[in-house]
C-alpha cells in the first residue's frame, strides 16, 4: 500500500494525493534449470521480494528519492522493484541464482482489470 500523486496534468484527478494497493507478482525466467533442478532458490527470492516491498509499503512515494518529480506510476514502481530484486538476485551464491540467460518480470495489479508489468535481464 502506497500513497502518491502525479505532477503531470496528463493524470487528471490523480494529481492529488491518493492511495494505491498493489498485488505484487514476481516471475523469474530461465531456459535452463539450475543444479538443484529449480529456476532459483525460492526461499531467497521470497526474502528478497519481502525486503524490496517493505522499503515502500505504507509510504508516500512523493517523498521517496527513487521517484523524482512525483513520477511513481505503476510502471515506474514495477521498474523500481525489478531493479532492486534483480540486484539482490545477482548477489546470491551461484547455486541459488538462476542460470544465464535469466530475466525477471514484475507485475503490479491495481485491480482485476488494471495492471502493469516490467521486465529486465538478470545479468551476473
Amino acid at each position: 500500500m502506497v500513497a502518491h500523486s502525479f505532477a503531470d496534468p496528463f493524470f487528471g484527478p490523480a494529481q492529488r494525493l491518493h492511495g494505491a494497493t498493489y498485488g505484487v507478482e514476481i516471475e523469474v525466467r530461465t531456459p535452463v534449470l539450475g543444479v538443484h533442478g529449480v529456476v532459483m532458490d525460492i526461499g531467497a527470492l521470497r526474502s528478497i521480494v519481502a525486503q524490496a516491498v517493505k522499503a515502500i509499503d505504507y509510504s508516500n512515494l512523493d517523498e521517496n528519492p527513487a521517484f523524482p518529480g512525483r513520477t511513481s506510476t505503476t510502471e515506474r514502481v514495477a521498474a523500481y522493484l525489478a531493479d532492486v530484486v534483480a540486484r539482490q538476485i545477482r548477489e546470491l551464491p551461484d547455486d541459488g541464482c538462476p542460470a544465464s540467460p535469466a530475466s525477471l518480470r514484475v507485475c503490479l495489479r491495481e485491480s482485476p482489470t488494471a495492471w502493469a508489468a516490467y521486465e529486465c535481464p538478470i545479468e551476473r
